[in-house]
């Protein structure tokens, strides 16, 4: 059930990465060739962004793996749940100013320059150079499949997690890196505040279900710790 909500997750979202990301979908240098030239190089900007993404789910499933095996995957998986929660009502100047601190800035800076070489580029390989370093942009959305991937307590698992949700995010900015914004700014904002909301609200409760252990088929199945490893009952026989 967890591999569903990544791509709900980024198909819900990115009506929001509309937002963040889109303008460096519609800034992409514009090819002079066919239309299937045009589509390609939109693919491979996209493809570029799943890429990091999976190679993020990468590294955190490795995190994920080693709580696994230290027995801590359900205070994990509960932690993670009330982050959630605790970073939806939080003052927005709260978490601002988290973001400005750390090696954050450094990185937006390191960004910037790289964004501004790679427009003055040409090739099928600048748009894949693109994407995937707008994957590493700060995102409060990747942040949240971050903390999904890791509960997965699996590298393969964290990969596929980011996977799909990047997969979710790539019909809303392939359309929009085609055919320009259309959807209105009011109805996009409207919809962002409706559904993300109530999306992150129920993954976070889906990770404190998880970790509570409470022997509830796919919701919250009963793990079992043992010398060979750690056994997930998924449903009843």
């Amino acid at each position: 059930m967890l591999f569903y909500t990544a791509f709900l997750m980024g198909l819900l979202g990115s009506l929001h990465c509309v937002g963040m990301c889109g303008p460096i979908a519609l800034a992409l240098p514009q090819s002079q060739a066919s239309r299937r030239a045009l589509l390609i190089s939109r693919l491979l900007y996209n493809l570029g962004r799943i890429a990091t993404y999976t190679v993020l789910g990468l590294v955190v499933g490795l995190l994920g793996k080693g709580l696994v095996l230290a027995g801590l995957q359900q205070g994990v998986s509960i932690s993670l749940g009330l982050l959630i929660l605790l970073a939806m009502f939080a003052p927005r100047t709260l978490t601002y100013r988290l973001e400005r601190i750390g090696p954050m800035p450094r990185l937006l800076v390191f960004l910037k320059r790289s964004f501004g070489a790679l427009f003055r580029g040409k090739g099928r390989l600048t748009f894949v150079w693109i994407g995937l370093l707008n994957g590493l942009l700060p995102c409060g959305l990747v942040y949240l499949a971050l903390a999904g991937a890791i509960a997965t307590g699996e590298i393969a698992g964290g990969m596929l997690y980011m996977a799909l949700f990047g997969l979710g995010t790539l019909p809303m900015l392939l359309g929009l890196s085609l055919l320009g914004n259309f959807i209105r700014p009011s109805l996009r904002a409207w919809l962002y505040r409706r559904l993300v909301p109530v999306f992150t609200f129920s993954l976070a409760c889906l990770f404190i279900l998880r970790g509570l252990n409470l022997g509830i088929p796919y919701l919250s199945p009963q793990i079992h710790t043992h010398e060979k490893g750690v056994e997930m009952e998924c449903c009843h026989k």
